[in-house]
């Protein structure tokens, strides 16, 4: 009996689960599940295409190989997987006496010394000396930095979130990150873990339980505090001033950062937060990647998940010594999309021997979590923050601007029309009007936009020139959705989008070309021109035909 039965998960998320799975038979038993049941052919391609790596993986012998016909990049991958040290050592001399690539023998080289590990008799130990010693004339572009320090050993505690506000109401996306914080850090003080997506460590390394910490900065903010507290906060630190009604990047970085270190509060008896989570929002990039960089920490940006667990690492430059393996316990896993159809690299920030890399952080795509139900009974403590802020920090002043009238949100649709650059295949203005009859011939619909059709030159005429505006971008950078129905007309499929939508329920895809990548991740795929396939959908919609449509439309 497979661990992972095809036909209880959604496409999406299935990639990074069957990339995990190194047993060929099992993934065999999976297609036979799904070739029973859904048949999805996305899904049935995903498995074969692992059954494949994990076939030409068992096919490869390093002894067998011919390095003449490799790259030095192709042998660095072989090697890494190579635990024989014999193996190594053939492969070294085979190189040595072919070729004789420089990068090639050293990449054989450190693997050899990484399995075989150091001898300590022959190695004298390398005294640390900080960089500012080291090179004490060097001219860097972090100079001026408040913060340049490669402290080691501290303490950190608790997870921040930068909640943003709209209006004066705290962000959908405050409002979902608040709740996976709640998530993440309840596992996390357990003693005994109950979810499988986060580990269990009991609290801090003394056993007392961290918290979720919301950090509002804004006008008139004070308010929104037992908000954030419903949602998911143990404690909200806040600063209001009425020059801050409007995002600035100095102001908003210089504060944050001052809570995160300096700020002198009894509860606050930490050198720093041990995870600092933002928006993936135009602000919220941002201001995460000047906090982690004023802070001299990383960041891993756009994330679409988050959960803490243990990382077992060898890479020498986090261990301390090669040939070792080192348990890191209490990382964010920090996943994120590939260019690719179906893969995700996840981020971890690993502390050094002599350096610590704290807060690790995250900003996270809207829409990527649930938004919980509030709590408002739910007890913390409200924190005001205060501090001067210099004129200096408001060099920019804003004297006059417009505010749309409304915005377009097309989150909690039932279907989504999302037209990409297929429209310049004929007319453009005409293809928009054709997603726009589509979209009108449902009852709950709207228009989407892919960002090459909001970036590209086109001339649009009439009417249709208002609707080609970046709100309606979905995608990486533009708006997340999860319709029961999506359709898709001449939209490649580029994974930057595919993350804005790849959670709806049926994808429906139109295009002319029928290796483009979006046909990998649809559950219908009409190999055809949205110029003459639109108009049958429309019309058999309206005459309640769309089966025979569909039919007509593609062969496929």
């Amino acid at each position: 009996m497979v661990e992972l039965d095809p036909t209880d998960h959604e496409i999406a998320d299935l990639g990074p689960k069957v990339n995990e799975i190194d047993d060929a038979d099992e993934l065999r038993e999976m297609l036979a599940l799904e070739e029973e049941g859904e048949d999805r052919t996305p899904v049935k391609q995903l498995i074969e295409s692992r059954i494949d790596t994990l076939e030409d993986d068992e096919e490869d012998d390093p002894s067998e190989a011919d390095l003449t016909e490799l790259t030095i990049a192709d042998i660095a991958n072989m090697v890494r997987d190579i635990d024989d040290v014999d193996v190594l050592e053939d492969l070294l001399e085979r190189e040595q006496e072919g070729k004789e690539r420089k990068g090639a023998i050293n990449q054989i080289e450190s693997r050899i010394e990484s399995v075989e590990g150091t001898d300590e008799s022959d190695t004298e130990e390398v005294e640390y000396v900080p960089p500012e010693e080291k090179y004490p004339d060097l001219d860097h572009p972090t100079a001026d930095k408040q913060y340049v320090e490669g402290v080691s050993g501290e303490t950190y505690r608790d997870m921040w979130v930068y909640c943003e506000t709209q209006d004066g109401d705290l962000t959908t996306t405050a409002r979902e990150m608040l709740g996976r914080a709640r998530e993440l850090m309840d596992e996390y003080n357990r003693e005994d873990g109950e979810r499988e997506d986060t580990a269990a460590y009991g609290g801090d390394e003394d056993g007392d339980p961290e918290e979720v910490v919301a950090v509002i900065i804004g006008d008139d903010v004070a308010a929104l505090a037992d908000e954030a507290i419903a949602y998911g906060a143990d404690r909200v630190v806040y600063h209001e001033d009425e020059r801050l009604g409007r995002f600035r990047h100095k102001p908003y970085t210089e504060i944050f950062c001052h809570m995160c270190r300096d700020f002198d509060q009894e509860w606050r008896d930490y050198h720093e937060p041990r995870y600092n989570v933002f928006p993936a929002t135009n602000n919220g990039r941002d201001l995460s990647a000047l906090v982690q960089g004023e802070l001299d920490s990383g960041l891993a940006s756009d994330c679409s998940d988050l959960y803490i667990d243990e990382a077992m690492i060898s890479n020498p430059a986090k261990t301390g010594a090669p040939g070792e393996s080192k348990e890191f316990e209490r990382v964010l896993h920090m996943p994120r999309p590939d260019f690719s159809g179906f893969e995700y690299s996840t981020i971890l920030c690993i502390d050094k021997p002599h350096r610590d890399f704290h807060p690790q952080g995250a900003s996270v795509i809207p829409g990527t979590f649930d938004v919980p139900d509030p709590d408002p009974d739910r007890e913390g403590e409200v924190v005001e923050h205060d501090i001067d802020l210099p004129e200096e920090w408001f060099q920019i002043e804003v004297t006059e601007y417009d505010r749309l009238e409304e915005g377009v949100d097309l989150s909690g649709h039932e279907v989504i029309v999302c037209m990409g650059r297929g429209i310049d295949r004929e007319d453009p203005t005409r293809g928009i009007e054709l997603g726009l009859e589509l979209r009108d011939a449902f009852d709950d619909a709207e228009l989407g936009l892919t960002r090459g059709v909001i970036t590209a030159s086109y001339e649009f005429e009439g009417h249709v020139e208002q609707y080609i505006t970046e709100e309606r971008q979905i995608g990486e950078s533009g708006q997340v959705v999860e319709p029961d129905l999506y359709i898709a007309a001449g939209v490649s499929g580029a994974v930057q989008h595919k993350v804005g939508m790849d959670e709806s329920d049926t994808i429906v895809a139109i295009n002319t070309d029928p290796e483009a990548d979006i046909r990998g991740f649809s559950d219908y795929f009409v190999e055809g021109d949205l110029f003459e396939v639109l108009p049958r959908l429309t019309e058999a919609l309206e005459t309640g035909e769309l089966t025979d449509a569909v039919a007509k439309a593609s062969d496929d």
